[in-house]
């Protein structure tokens, strides 16, 4: 980092953001009331218990808990740090972030970044100069225009292009540590990828951060990823993620396929909600990151025998993150085709008729489970239930995991459960529990925090610091201090930026539970403010009029 960004820089962004309408870009937001609603993001859900207040400009969800500013915000739904965060925020309003003493804020990895972009850059020009590479793409019915929004490139023959292109403008480890290099020997590199369409892999930012590599006449392997580096790693990476919230802004369905070139042909016939894993199988890490964009997944396998056992492996992982109001469905291709092929051969009416009968995860669960073995016996309903309690066994305690135990009992003819059952202590979780499970015990001091967080212009109400410091016996007291004199510096300050002033220190988490605090007294701000101030007062006449009577019995 070249230096610290500075705070009324911060302020600014937090001030212009408004917290509706960035998340609104994310998730579907409902007005209702003095409020906007929309399904958690952070959680599977059927009925909304998330909102966002325009007025406090924090979002809130009663079903999990989650809760924050704009910040919060992009660094859980996006997974970024908070400078990262602030600088999506400035993005978003035309804003250059800057330091304290003038430069363009840079993080450790930045040269990483900026070798992979000119890599990217250098690889598309390649392309556009060789015939062999773009009659391969248009052999696979890619157009130009498609080949352009995924940067689609190309690496030409040789082993030291990537060297004598960027050798001037890159240090020699840089370039190895981005996968742009392999190290044969010490100090002694070469062109990781050769004669290979290429095509970046792109973070949610939109940032490359490694390659995938095709051969253009078969050469085995016939796909290369880079290698795992600082930026890339293949178990936390979705391919075309970028792109598809690119076209579509919001992504409502996510189609999970196996490879760069399906997510590219289902593209070409405009389906754009495609991601591929990267890897041989689905990670609990991508099944993470999947449900943090949608809770509607298709995953869409190849029939053929490595197709059904990936699917398999890909519920497996699924299981132990599942949560209720996620809807998970499993899509086969018919035996020798995958989604490339079946789309350029058929269409993508056919195509999509195949999504439309794709199978529930409950229903692939138990047809994959019976296939082999014969329920009409005793035997076979014993051996069911020894495959299956295991598995279920995986499912967090969920409303699907009882009704998951229901059908297994029903289809072997006997009561497996597992307890405590959820849907017999439902109410324990209900939003109405949960919210008030976090209500706060009522103290003057949390209330004056409360009022001056939500309204910091309540400060010129204020009783002095100097007779409020003879109440630092007082729990929270000397946080309401610090408060004051954050308002008093910036009289101006907004109540978002102010609560904000706290993020990296152990007091920011009880200022988020106290904008979430409604108390009566919210009702009139003003007339709240002074009376607890008056009752300070009172409380230093009393710590008075204690001090003069214990001198006197001295």
């Amino acid at each position: 980092m070249a230096g610290k960004i500075p705070q009324p820089f911060i302020d600014q962004v937090l001030n212009q953001t408004d917290i509706v309408d960035l998340i609104n870009g994310y998730i579907d937001l409902k007005n209702k009331g003095k409020e906007y609603t929309a399904c958690c993001p952070f959680h599977g859900e059927k009925t909304p218990s998330f909102t966002v207040s325009p007025e406090k400009q924090f979002y809130h969800c009663f079903g999990c808990g989650a809760h924050g500013t704009a910040i919060n915000f992009l660094m859980e739904h996006e997974g970024l740090q908070f400078i990262e965060a602030i600088e999506v925020l400035a993005n978003r309003l035309g804003l250059e972030v800057t330091t304290e003493n003038g430069h363009v804020p840079q993080n450790d990895h930045h040269k990483l970044y900026l070798a992979l972009e000119e890599a990217n850059k250098y690889y598309q020009q390649q392309l556009r100069t060789n015939q062999d590479a773009i009659g391969y793409l248009k052999s696979r019915g890619i157009s130009g225009e498609i080949a352009s929004q995924f940067n689609i490139g190309f690496a030409p023959t040789g082993f030291n292009n990537i060297s004598n292109t960027f050798g001037n403008q890159f240090k020699q480890t840089e370039l190895v540590n981005t996968g742009l290099l392999s190290e044969k020997a010490e100090n002694k590199t070469y062109d990781r990828f050769r004669s290979r369409i290429m095509f970046p892999i792109k973070d949610s930012r939109g940032r490359t951060i490694g390659f995938g590599g095709r051969s253009v006449d078969d050469t085995m392997p016939k796909y290369m990823n880079s290698p795992e580096t600082e930026l890339f790693h293949k178990s936390n990476t979705l391919y075309g993620i970028y792109e598809a919230r690119q076209a579509l802004g919001k992504v409502k369905q996510l189609i999970i396929v196996e490879g760069y070139m399906d997510v590219v042909a289902l593209s070409q016939h405009n389906i754009r909600n495609c991601v591929a894993t990267l890897g041989t199988a689905t990670t609990a890490q991508n099944i993470r990151n999947l449900l943090r964009f949608c809770s509607d997944l298709i995953f869409c396998f190849d029939g053929d025998r490595a197709g059904r056992d990936a699917a398999w492996k890909a519920l497996d992982q699924m299981l132990p993150e599942f949560k209720d109001g996620i809807n998970i469905r499993f899509a086969f291709m018919p035996q020798g085709e995958d989604p490339d092929s079946l789309i350029r051969s058929l269409g993508k009416d056919a195509f999509n008729e195949y999504l439309n009968n794709a199978a529930s995860l409950s229903e692939y669960f138990f047809t994959n489970l019976i296939k082999d073995i014969d329920t009409s016996s005793p035997d076979g309903r014993a051996k069911l239930a020894s495959t299956a309690k295991p598995l279920l066994a995986k499912i967090p305690p969920t409303v699907f995991r009882d009704l998951m135990y229901k059908e297994l009992n029903e289809r072997v003819g006997t009561t497996i459960s597992v307890a405590p059952s959820i849907i017999e202590n439902s109410t324990q979780s209900s939003p109405k529990t949960n919210k008030q499970s976090r209500s706060l015990k009522y103290t003057k001091t949390r209330l004056a925090i409360a009022l001056l967080i939500r309204d910091p212009s309540l400060a010129e109400h204020a009783l002095p610091i100097e007779e409020l410091s003879h109440l630092l016996s007082l729990p929270g007291i000397d946080l309401f201090i610090q408060l004051l004199e954050i308002v008093e510096a910036e009289p101006n300050i907004s109540a978002i930026a102010l609560v904000e002033r706290f993020h990296s220190q152990n007091t920011y988490a009880a200022l988020q539970k106290l904008l979430l605090w409604d108390p009566p007294d919210m009702d009139n701000r003003e007339l709240s403010f002074k009376q607890t101030m008056e009752r300070f007062k009172d409380d230093i006449r009393r710590n008075e009029l204690d001090a003069i009577i214990q001198q006197e019995n001295l």
